[in-house]
């Protein structure tokens, strides 16, 4: 079996949806993409599919968002969401995505990231707890489970504050 990863085209935007549907079993985090997708803000570059012999079975998005300090705005990404047809889970399907995914984003000169997922999962990316650096969602979520990376190495220190997400993500 053969898995590329690459930039999703707008014959994908339909199969990214059912994909997303289906790794959570609800609607949300396809319509999440769907919405992301009409701002301004969206780089397709960073909404990623994982084709397994060319059959679209996971998708990750990148999606730009701020660290708000009240005085300043640091520009950072939000990985959200993440998803593999629950068939192909296991299969390292999803960790190519992010690690494609993170290497993609530094190629586009972005210097960080946040998640909101499973501490167990994204600890193997390096991903630490968000809060060690000061930053902080804007809703309330265990601390484990809100975290960065630092994609060039020093990149959040001193950028503590809260992070501005769309209001799409309101609806997840």
């Amino acid at each position: 079996m053969r898995l590329c990863v690459r930039s999703e085209t707008p014959d994908d935007y339909g199969v990214i949806s059912e994909i997303h549907d289906e790794a959570f079993e609800r609607p949300d985090e396809g319509r999440l993409v769907e919405r992301l997708r009409k701002m301004y803000k969206f780089i397709p570059e960073l909404s990623l599919v994982a084709e397994l012999d060319g059959i679209p079975v996971g998708h990750i998005l990148f999606f730009p968002v701020e660290i708000n300090s009240g005085a300043t705005k640091y520009p950072t990404l939000a990985l959200a969401p993440l998803s593999v047809i629950p068939l192909y889970q296991k299969k390292k399907i999803g960790s190519t995505l992010v690690i494609g995914g993170l290497r993609r984003a530094q190629k586009f000169g972005h210097k960080s990231v946040i998640v909101l997922g499973y501490p167990e999962y994204y600890q193997r990316f390096a991903f630490k707890k968000a809060s060690d650096w000061g930053i902080r969602p804007s809703f309330e979520v265990p601390d484990n489970a809100f975290m960065a990376l630092e994609i060039v190495l020093g990149e959040l220190e001193g950028k503590t504050g809260i992070v501005e997400y769309p209001e799409a993500f309101n609806d997840v």
